[in-house]
């Protein structure tokens, strides 16, 4: 991710359900430009798109609606329990996407006035890509919390949400290499204070990185 004038650009990343796409929206309340690599990897796999066709040619059609287009909770339980045709699904999607949050950053920065950009991602340390940023936070909380969420939004029996918890990095492995934690455990309200206490840290990064904004 790269842009024309100075930004500060930091990753969000954390296990499933760990509350990130809600810190994601507490940051852009408080002035951060975010990109959602989720939102992206469903623009770049949709008709005409620009991994819509390998996508298709790997994974077959019938990964296909009556409209021609990809159903992803098809594709998903598809990868789930296939390593190597996870991969193959990460290799076709992540660079698209990585590409796309660089036009997007490319294009904001001249007229944006965010400090900071924030690129809410997954897997951005099961793939290395969290060295590509300036700062990493990571949103955590128990695994017991990330189950019942996990039960609540997606319906899912509790051992199909362990699964899905543990086909991630361990929140071990991503906490090594934060810069900054925020813990979701408690209440929406505890959430934020702490999302903003790190917004307020990554400005002082910017200054530290960049000088004081003219």
């Amino acid at each position: 991710m790269d842009g024309g004038r100075p930004i500060l650009r930091a990753g969000l990343t954390g296990g499933i359900a760990s509350g990130k796409t809600t810190i994601g929206e507490i940051l852009a309340e408080l002035g951060a430009f975010v990109i959602d690599a989720d939102a992206l990897a469903h623009a770049v796999m949709e008709p005409g798109a620009s991994a819509y066709s390998r996508v298709v040619k790997r994974f077959g059609r019938e990964m296909l609606d009556d409209q021609d287009r990809i159903v992803r909770p098809r594709l998903a339980e598809r990868v789930f329990h296939d390593e190597q045709a996870r991969l193959a699904l990460n290799h076709i999607v992540h660079p698209e996407v990585m590409a796309e949050a660089d036009r997007l950053l490319a294009a904001y920065t001249p007229r944006g006035r965010a400090r900071v950009a924030i690129f809410d991602a997954a897997l951005l340390v099961e793939t290395g890509l969290y060295r590509d940023f300036h700062r990493l936070i990571v949103a955590r909380c128990s695994r017991d919390t990330q189950i019942r969420r996990l039960l609540a939004r997606d319906r899912l029996t509790t051992g199909e949400a362990e699964a899905r918890i543990d086909s991630q990095a361990p929140l071990e492995k991503k906490l090594e290499v934060a810069d900054y934690v925020i813990d979701t455990e408690g209440t929406l309200r505890e959430t934020r204070k702490r999302t903003e206490g790190v917004n307020a840290a990554l400005l002082d990064d910017f200054e530290r990185e960049f000088g004081a904004p003219s």
